[in-house]
């Protein structure tokens, strides 16, 4: 029996369109096509096939992929691993956008609180591998000369000649911690290297490990900066991640001739989810740092 393409479209409850497309990619081709008029026609025999189309397409299938499903051509371990595949990929999906409600959760509860938008905003990315040639200081008076760690790497790369990036990275390895009566913290200085060049004694040369990051952005002078840190402590915990790296400070805008009120850094907080411990980005993550 045959079956116009509106007939056919009708039983499969799917559109006219949609067999036109399917058509065109060769997933379900008319049974019969009339030379005079174009006409498709459709058999009852075919509805299986549609359906299998359908069910596919249900489960996440792109039309590439369904039409090596239906091509016959996969061994039965060929098929299980796509399977698996897309069930992972759905997986990840699920979590992040469970992730995105405990977000939302914790953004309700915050203005409940605090009846005002908060100052800073948090953004989760993924910072690739970085290679970086960097001078660290275990006990940095009060972090406030870490120019003179910056000094030091840049005069080595100038010396070798190395190509390197700007701006730099200010990597915090602890607070402020007081010794004998004064301030110090464990801070890093890191200048992004182009290529590869040879390290001595005072300055390192390593690759940053990637990581998921928690970004907030900072303006203004950096003696503000603790309410930044505190706001990026609290909204880690109470969105279900951990704090599992130092935290990585980028200033975007921090010319020593301008007014410290026009300073603007990135704050870069390595995470993971809570109870886990892989540090690779889920798939909803665009790697764009």
């Amino acid at each position: 029996m045959m079956l116009k393409i509106g007939e056919f479209a009708r039983l499969g409850q799917v559109s006219v369109a949609t067999l036109r497309h399917y058509d065109s990619c060769g997933l379900l081709k008319p049974s019969m096509l009339d030379a005079d008029t174009g006409y498709r026609y459709y058999t009852l025999e075919q509805l299986p096939r549609l359906n299998r189309i359908l069910a596919l397409k249900d489960l996440g299938f792109p039309l590439e992929q369904i039409a090596c499903l239906l091509a016959g051509d996969l061994s039965l371990e060929q098929l299980r691993v796509l399977f698996e595949r897309k069930q992972a990929s759905v997986q990840q999906v699920i979590e992040a956008e469970q992730a995105r409600l405990t977000r939302i959760a914790a953004r309700i509860r915050q203005l409940e609180k605090e009846e005002i938008m908060p100052d800073y905003e948090v953004v989760i990315k993924y910072a690739e591998p970085l290679l970086v040639a960097s001078a660290r200081d275990r006990r940095l008076p009060g972090g406030h000369e870490k120019g003179r760690l910056y000094q030091v790497v840049i005069a080595y790369l100038d010396q070798q000649r190395a190509s390197y990036l700007l701006p730099e990275l200010v990597i915090w390895h602890s607070r402020h911690q007081q010794y004998d009566g004064e301030i110090f913290v464990d801070l890093e200085v890191a200048i992004p290297l182009r290529q590869p060049v040879v390290g001595n004694e005072q300055v390192k040369i390593q690759t940053l490990s990637g990581s998921l990051v928690a970004s907030t952005i900072h303006k203004g002078n950096d003696l503000a900066l603790g309410k930044a840190f505190i706001t990026m402590h609290h909204w880690i915990e109470e969105n279900g991640y951990r704090h599992i790296g130092p935290v990585r400070q980028r200033p975007l805008q921090h010319d020593p001739q301008m007014q410290p009120a026009n300073f603007i850094v990135e704050l870069q907080f390595p995470i993971s989810r809570t109870n886990t411990i892989t540090t690779e980005p889920p798939a909803a993550y665009k790697r764009i740092i």
